[in-house]
């Protein structure tokens, strides 16, 4: 026990030590290039869907500035925003954000030399119509992945029933749909594109922000799967991840899904 409580210490330490070092380098960058022309870049991505690893590819790109590089690198988590974003309610689409304030801290950790500022917190894509209110110019990237694994993560990692889980994917691509309809500024991709299609996705990325034409598609990212902590390549897991639902909840997920069958066939 008191073992854990030291680790514990030291840990919340150095992520401190860490953020304000970032926060110091943030600081300078912004003084040597105040003049410099940004583009926000927001990934919107439902959990478990592959948003970590994407994040790490745009992150490859030498014009990039991620504003979190720790655990799921996401804005929402960093020191002044997480006690407001990263609460219970964060999926309550009548929850209101003071987005100024957000977004004055957020710039306290990009990199000012970098022309993209990179921001991923899952959340947001049920929020776009507020964030284009307080960032601009602004370009988004939508991505989803087949509807099966995305249950089979969310019953795995939050332990979902196969109906709470369904139908938390079917809210999810309710609001991936609303965006990519009401957004221009927007690239829609699919994980299963992004693993299986790496460089016809390269090319889609560039096109959209010709400034990501360095990125390092082939080396092996760090992101959370269930087969490893461990860094690795580009890889499609779905036909592993759907073969782990049982039969009886794969029916429960199917029959929900059968109901949206003009949501899914969107995408």
């Amino acid at each position: 026990m008191r073992n854990t409580r030291i680790s514990s210490f030291f840990h919340n330490l150095k992520r401190s030590v860490y953020y304000f070092l970032v926060r110091c380098y943030s600081f300078w960058t912004r003084l040597l290039y105040a003049n410099k022309n940004h583009t926000f870049l927001f990934i919107l991505c439902p959990p478990y869907c592959g948003s970590t690893l994407l994040n790490s590819l745009l992150s490859s790109s030498s014009n990039v500035s991620c504003n979190n590089h720790l655990g799921t690198r996401e804005g929402q988590l960093l020191p002044g925003v997480d006690h407001i974003m990263f609460k219970k309610d964060r999926w309550d689409e009548n929850k209101r954000y003071p987005w100024m304030e957000i977004k004055n801290f957020w710039l306290m950790y990009w990199d000012y030399s970098k022309s993209i500022f990179l921001e991923k917190s899952i959340p947001n894509l049920m929020r776009v119509d507020e964030i284009n209110q307080f960032f601009y110019p602004i370009k988004y990237i939508c991505m989803v992945r087949n509807p099966y694994a995305h249950a089979e993560g969310l019953m795995r990692r939050n332990n979902f029933s196969a109906e709470k889980a369904a139908d938390f994917v079917i809210r999810c691509l309710d609001y991936q749909r609303r965006n990519i309809e009401n957004n221009k500024c927007l690239l829609f991709i699919t994980y299963e594109e992004l693993c299986d299609r790496k460089e016809d996705v390269l090319k889609k990325l560039i096109k959209f922000i010709p400034e990501l034409s360095d990125i390092k598609i082939d080396i092996k990212f760090s992101s959370h799967n269930f087969k490893t902590n461990k860094p690795m390549g580009i890889k499609n897991l779905n036909d592993e991840k759907i073969l782990k639902i049982s039969k009886s909840n794969f029916k429960i997920i199917d029959a929900i899904f059968k109901e949206r069958k003009d949501l899914l066939d969107f995408f």
